[in-house]
């Protein structure tokens, strides 16, 4: 199992980084590990959070991997200054890994799913918020 980290993804841009940096570890099945980008937002309730949770199926025959994503949209009010959050953009993943998979079948399936979710036409869908057509 892998273990806490900072992430670093590139922003929007393509070229600007930003870091997600590891708060919590998971402490176990269905204890989810969090992140939180100290880059955007004044507060804790102003930033962005990855949280990624897993644990077993019923039978044990599988790992339910779940990751939940939330990015604010903050508003500043003219009148007072204060900061808040206007919108919130939640995006959730997830997935049935089972355990008698092989090795190699179980990699070239976590990898194609993630670059189909990282595609161009995928991430046009999620920014339009229309399915194509």
């Amino acid at each position: 199992m892998p273990a806490l980290a900072d992430i670093t993804v590139k922003m929007a841009d393509g070229t600007t980084n930003i870091t997600y940096t590891g708060i919590v570890p998971s402490a176990g099945d269905k204890t989810p590990a969090v992140w939180r980008s100290n880059s955007v937002g004044g507060s804790i309730g102003q930033r962005p959070e990855l949280r990624v949770q897993s644990a077993s199926n019923g039978d044990n025959s599988a790992r339910r991997i779940t990751i939940n994503y939330s990015y604010p949209s903050l508003f500043t009010d003219s009148n007072t200054g204060r900061v808040s959050v206007d919108k919130r953009l939640n995006w959730s993943l997830s997935a049935s890994i089972p355990v008698e998979m092989t090795d190699a079948d179980l990699a070239e399936a976590v990898e194609q799913g993630n670059n189909l979710v990282a595609a161009t036409l995928v991430k046009s869908s999620m920014k339009s918020g229309y399915s194509p057509t």
